[in-house]
């Protein structure tokens, strides 16, 4: 029997964390479950976090992710899928996809929203087959305190975005590297 060393054991479990978020998105969801999932996220924001309904109203689109699960034991993968939405009506369907490498141990689900506030930014933001944060469009991530809500007169980025669990907002997160692709359901 063969002994692995200390670097075979992250690679190896690593490579376990990948292909299961691999294995997660060949289980796709169906529309109507991504859907339903979408629509259950959404009023769990709209308790939340005042403020949110109205800031969605005044948006172009709302991309809401509900469950965006991140794995990793050394090497780390992210996938989520969720909807696009247009005046509160699915137009299309995403995924997201991200890979890191770092100190990392365990998992954890959590949920993404990502407002377009203007109609060129979400012009722009559907024109690119595989967006990628940070490279192709910049998202502001918009934390609020505890009993807290959104003054949607003081934001000015053309997008922003919210990343909360169970407990609520959470912070100090990044969706930079993060690609958002296109599905088809």
């Amino acid at each position: 029997m063969r002994t692995i060393n200390r670097r075979e054991a992250m690679l190896l479990g690593g490579g376990s964390a990948v292909a299961s978020l691999a294995v997660a998105g060949a289980n796709a969801n169906s529309r109507y479950d991504i859907d339903a999932d979408v629509h259950s996220t959404l009023e769990h924001f709209y308790w939340r976090v005042g403020g949110a309904q109205e800031l969605l109203a005044k948006s172009a689109a709302a991309l809401v992710f509900p469950f965006v699960v991140k794995a990793g034991i050394g090497f780390g993968g992210e996938y989520g899928e969720g909807a696009l939405l247009i005046r509160g009506r699915t137009v299309d369907y995403y995924n997201t996809v991200s890979a890191s490498f770092g100190f990392q141990l365990g998992a954890q689900a959590r949920s993404v929203i990502i407002v377009f506030m203007t109609p060129e930014a979400l012009a722009d933001f559907r024109r690119v087959y595989g967006w990628k944060v940070g490279i192709d469009g910049s998202i502001a991530l918009i934390t609020v305190g505890i009993g807290g809500s959104i003054d949607t007169s003081k934001i000015v980025s053309p997008i922003v975005g919210f990343i909360f669990d169970n407990k609520g907002l959470m912070y100090n997160l990044t969706l930079e590297g993060s690609k958002i692709t296109r599905i088809y359901r």
